[in-house]
């Protein structure tokens, strides 16, 4: 195993004088003269119960990738929405999730039943994110994280602490750091997970005594649905329904914050009502209305605290449609 290998070499080291391992140390990482680095390496240390070496050899050749910084100043969600969707919304995409679906249909539903999430929610975020495994990104994840936690201000200390799951998680499996690789925000595998969430969320669903989610979509799918089922799934209820607006002032009922849900009888008043005239809401149901600029007007959305809960994977609104329009579509081709 890696980790047993490094232990040795440390042995190694600690014979060593110190300003040798150092020296060693600062031509190789390209973050270690960086202010915070020192008080970075204690807080991981302290937290996960490894050596200042240990921290150093997984930090020795971290590369800084200005690229990153850019990537971060121009999100897809700064897209309008009807640029957005058509980024997920693609045939390519839609028939990859039918395959998906078809090929692990009986893992779909086992997550569907155990933890209460509909397939379709996680057929959409794995569509979304990875396009089913396609793309899960092949950027150095740590590299990646340490160029956010060191040059990132507005974000430093969660990249920070990321990056320290990651190191941590690397020494537990015994995964050489290089080979984990993922998007330019540091998430990785099939459902994109951060590496804090790994521990938390993660599930081994193909039941092979390791939580794969780079190379398992079986465990991605288990995972998703642990994952959404402890953020506050509501098993059996709805996500929203496509609504019309009769008002003047939207900003009476676009919800600021989808924490904050109001009774749909206020929002009624105000001039919300479903679209399709079947749909039936109860008027103390807590709900939200968010709008999304479609080509020509905006569209509104009556939504439940189900949409909610998959904000929370992305707290784009815009993300959460996504997922649920594509999952959507995909099960019911």
């Amino acid at each position: 195993m890696w980790r047993k290998k490094l232990n040795k070499t440390f042995g190694i080291f600690a014979l060593s004088s110190s300003a040798v391992f150092t020296t060693s140390f600062c031509q190789a990482n390209e973050f270690i003269n960086a202010p915070s680095y020192e008080s970075f390496k204690l807080k991981t240390m302290q937290r996960y119960n490894l050596s200042a070496a240990q921290v150093d050899q997984a930090m020795l050749g971290a590369k800084n990738r200005p690229n990153i910084l850019q990537i971060m100043q121009r999100p897809g969600e700064s897209k309008p929405w009807y640029s957005y969707r058509e980024m997920f919304l693609t045939e390519g995409t839609i028939q990859r999730g039918v395959n998906f679906r078809n090929k692990y249909a009986d893992e779909l539903n086992r997550a569907e039943q155990q933890f209460g999430v509909p397939q379709a929610i996680i057929l959409g975020i794995l569509g979304v994110e990875t396009g089913f495994g396609s793309n899960r990104g092949n950027i150095m994840t740590r590299d990646a994280l340490a160029t956010l936690a060191f040059n990132y201000p507005r974000r430093a200390d969660y990249f920070a602490d990321e990056l320290a799951a990651l190191i941590a998680w690397a020494y537990k499996e015994g995964y050489p750091i290089t080979s984990i690789t993922g998007s330019y925000a540091g998430a990785i595998g099939y459902p994109q997970f951060m590496p804090s969430n790994i521990g938390k969320y993660g599930v081994d669903y193909d039941n092979n005594g390791h939580i794969d989610l780079r190379n398992s979509p079986v465990d991605a799918i288990g995972s998703i649905a642990n994952y959404l089922a402890q953020q506050g799934w509501q098993r059996n209820q709805p996500i929203g329904f496509l609504a019309r607006y009769t008002g003047t002032t939207p900003d009476e009922v676009i919800a600021k914050d989808l924490n904050q849900p109001t009774p749909y009888a206020v929002l009624q008043q105000k001039g919300i009502t479903p679209l399709n005239p079947i749909v039936k809401i109860d008027e103390f149901d807590p709900v939200n209305v968010i709008q999304l600029q479609d080509y020509n007007a905006p569209i509104y959305y009556i939504t439940y605290p189900n949409f909610q809960v998959i904000t929370t994977y992305n707290k784009s609104r815009m993300y959460a449609t996504a997922v649920w329009l594509l999952g959507t579509e995909i099960t019911e081709r």
